[in-house]
């Protein structure tokens, strides 16, 4: 018992002084902006390979910029066709019909309308074609990362005097602020619309099943999974410096696609705002706190620190619990008629999908606590007198660090 404490222990102390880990990596202290300290020649950085020609969207904006403007081109020219070819239909025919719709249309507009929605609420449902709409916005994403990266973040990080083998993580950081922050706010928008505005849970559950969705609330949940993949081909790929954890990473990912899409099969669209908004806002408030470290802003990093502490408690906590006790006791709400499986009806919450949908959140929830002990951790030790920059800094490549923490040690 005792020897099994101490590994535990032991395992804690080694995650928290990993400077390669995705989470507790960006507590460890970081050197000064502009520090002359000069480069240690077996920096844990490595450059990605040369990527295949087929995936260079993934890496060169310009390469991914053509791949989105082939199905707009075709799009524009299907219109333009169509047009003039419907002008010489005789009346009456029936082998070419003028309202015959645009298949381009399908990567980067959404499909599947209901024509009985009304024109001032309109609905769409779920389809097949949502998943070139994804694989659309894999790319865009991939277009997006790699231009702010490259003409935002990096040139700010000059700016500031950063040194290049912090660049490509300022970036990464960056580009997670505003993502995070942009689909943050977006489903706050969206969670606005809806019944279950603010965590009002029963809704979650009443009128099910709810596969008739907002077209915001569609949009938003593709391009969540979009995002999802991409950061995961980020990964497999090597299109980042590389990670310790990084198949814990990978695990992440692949489990996150897995709830988005399983949620948006089986209409649970709208307990799936409100998860993914609860998880959404804090992350955009961590990046920002690794920035402002990145930055050795002093003062503003301790106020972010708080903020983001009060943040993550509110969101990832006591938020989540809401939808953990709404699925173990608010689950009855679902009409009987829809307590069955039948795919053709759209209804999947059976009996034991109660137990389903709530065991991946409870998951989710016990990762989020065994996070939050270790920030509360790092608020600790700052209390009681250690610097904030244990807290903040995301130094998977910090070698000067680790050179000094090290004489330290054996000096």
């Amino acid at each position: 018992m005792v020897t099994g404490r101490r590994k535990s222990l032991l395992d804690l102390r080694n995650i928290e002084q990993d400077p390669a880990h995705h989470l507790t990596g960006p507590f460890l202290p970081q050197t000064p902006v502009g520090s002359l300290t000069p480069e240690r020649s077996n920096s844990p950085y490595v450059r990605p390979q040369a990527v295949n020609a087929y995936l260079r969207w993934a890496v060169i904006p310009a390469v991914s910029l053509k791949v989105l403007l082939v199905p707009l081109v075709l799009y524009v020219d299907w219109q333009l066709v169509s047009y003039i070819v419907v002008r010489f239909i005789p009346q009456g025919n029936t082998y070419f019909p003028s309202d015959l719709p645009n298949p381009f249309a399908q990567f980067f507009l959404l499909s599947y309308h209901i024509p009985s929605s009304s024109d001032d609420d309109p609905r769409y449902q779920k389809g097949w074609s949502d998943l070139l709409f994804i694989a659309y916005y894999v790319v865009f994403w991939s277009l997006i990362r790699q231009s702010l990266s490259i003409y935002v973040f990096e040139p700010i990080a000059r700016y500031f005097g950063i040194r290049k083998e912090k660049l490509d993580r300022f970036a990464e950081q960056g580009y997670a602020m505003a993502y995070f922050g942009i689909m943050g706010a977006w489903g706050y928008r969206i969670m606005g619309q809806l019944p279950t505005w603010w965590y009002r849970t029963e809704a979650f559950w009443i009128d099910y099943p709810h596969w008739d969705m907002k077209p915001e609330l569609k949009r938003y949940y593709l391009m969540h999974m979009a995002y999802w993949i991409q950061q995961l081909l980020v990964l497999v790929l090597g299109l980042e410096k590389p990670r310790k954890d990084y198949y814990e990473l990978v695990a992440h990912h692949l489990v996150t696609i897995w709830l988005v899409g399983w949620s948006y099969l089986i209409n649970l669209t709208l307990i799936g705002n409100a998860v993914y908004m609860s998880m959404d806002i804090p992350d955009a408030f961590f990046a920002f706190s690794k920035l402002l470290n990145y930055l050795r802003a002093e003062r503003a990093k301790v106020v972010s620190f708080i903020t983001f502490i009060c943040v993550w408690t509110y969101f990832r906590h006591i938020l989540n619990f809401y939808i953990l006790y709404s699925v173990w006791f608010e689950y009855d709400l679902i009409p009987e008629s829809s307590k069955v499986w039948i795919w053709a009806e759209g209804t999947y919450l059976d009996w034991w999908m109660k137990y389903q949908v709530f065991a991946p959140l409870f998951l989710l929830q016990l990762l989020n606590l065994f996070w939050y002990y270790l920030i509360m951790r790092v608020l600790h030790r700052a209390a009681v007198g250690s610097e904030l920059d244990d807290v903040r800094s995301d130094d998977e490549d910090e070698g000067e660090d680790e050179d000094l923490s090290q004489s330290k040690k054996e000096n």
